[in-house]
């Protein structure tokens, strides 16, 4: 009894030098050498440091678990069994180390290029690396892969037939971020009137944040066969619009000059980065009691035409009043005949 208490004490040793090797890696090392790397802002740190979490821990234990099982007193094949199932698990690890990168550099890529990421992509990209890593990892620990392949194949048919309308909408999402005819980012008007900013596209649906804070979930499948309107296409920057209608009294030559002089105010505050492209406008129609134009002035994106005509009225308006320009409201003489 005692040479076998003997016997598993150096198994039980190292078993016990994997944890507390783990718990000083994790808590200490890992710890500081995470500060560190965030303090000095090393790109992709944000990336790697979470998909390693917990990881040092486990990858010290097991190593103390594979060298106690090398040398403990148990019989060779269940010692083989044992290990393979240590590797299995070693390999999960890994697979899941690296599908997490793969799913944070695929959508950082995404950022970096569209500005925001769509999580269609990156889970997409994390689910192919645990498919792939699990198929290494059978065939690693002696099982034939060969078959379980051909299962897949033939069982993806029946399951393709039971959801036409999933899948649907996952070929509808790959071809929406494909094409680039909607990305996450964009400001989208649907046919339904539904409007808003792009903050997802994910493999069932598409989702829409409106102005008011409000979520619109669309389908894939039914925003790819829509009619909409993308207001970030084929470029950010819109052109805001306002009809005004100054009196008949009015000097036209003033009344323009002025009118641009305000907008150029206003674009020097909302949208400085485009003053090369001057506003203008245009007079377009003698009406009952005005003389009506129309005022052009770019700006940023389509959000920006509320603050743009919020700031145009109101400047416009005092700018008018200091200068005698006259903006008319509807006159109509009524003329009362009396029949004796």
């Amino acid at each position: 009894m005692q040479t076998l208490m003997l016997q598993w004490i150096v198994p039980l040793a190292f078993i016990a030098a994997g944890l507390i090797a783990g718990l000083i890696g994790e808590k200490v090392i890992f710890a500081k050498l995470k500060k560190f790397v965030t303090e000095k802002e090393i790109p992709g740190s944000d990336i790697i440091f979470p998909a390693l979490h917990r990881m040092t821990f486990i990858w010290f234990v097991l190593a103390g678990f594979f060298w106690a099982i090398l040398g403990s007193p148990v019989a060779p094949p269940v010692a083989n069994v044992l290990q393979k199932i240590l590797t299995a698990v070693f390999l999960y690890s890994v697979t899941l180390v690296l599908a997490r990168l793969t799913s944070g550099f695929v959508s950082l890529f995404i950022k970096r290029t569209e500005g925001v990421p769509t999580s269609l992509l990156s889970n997409l990209a994390k689910i192919a690396v645990l498919i792939l890593g699990t198929l290494i990892l059978l065939q690693t620990v002696g099982v034939e892969i060969t078959p379980i392949v051909t299962t897949l194949g033939i069982s993806g048919l029946a399951v393709g037939l039971a959801l036409q309308d999933t899948l649907a909408n996952l070929f509808s999402g790959f071809y929406l971020v494909i094409s680039q005819q909607v990305r996450t980012g964009d400001y989208v008007k649907l046919d339904d009137e539904n409007q808003g900013y792009v903050t997802d596209i994910n493999w069932r649906n598409t989702t829409i944040k409106e102005i008011s804070n409000n979520v619109v979930i669309v389908p894939n499948s039914n925003l790819a066969s829509a009619i909409f309107t993308n207001y970030h296409l084929p470029e950010k920057q819109i052109t805001l619009t306002l009809d005004v209608g100054v009196s008949y009294d009015s000097d036209l030559e003033f009344v323009e000059q002025i009118t641009i002089e305000v907008a150029k105010e206003v674009m020097e505050e909302i949208a400085p980065e485009l003053i090369t492209s001057e506003p203008y406008m245009r007079f377009h129609t003698f009406n009952d009691s005005s003389i009506d134009y129309t005022l052009y002035m770019r700006v940023s994106e389509f959000f920006d035409q509320r603050i743009g005509k919020h700031l145009l009225v109101k400047k416009l308006h005092k700018r008018y009043q200091q200068e005698g320009i006259q903006i008319p409201f509807p006159i109509r003489d009524i003329n009362i005949r009396k029949i004796s």
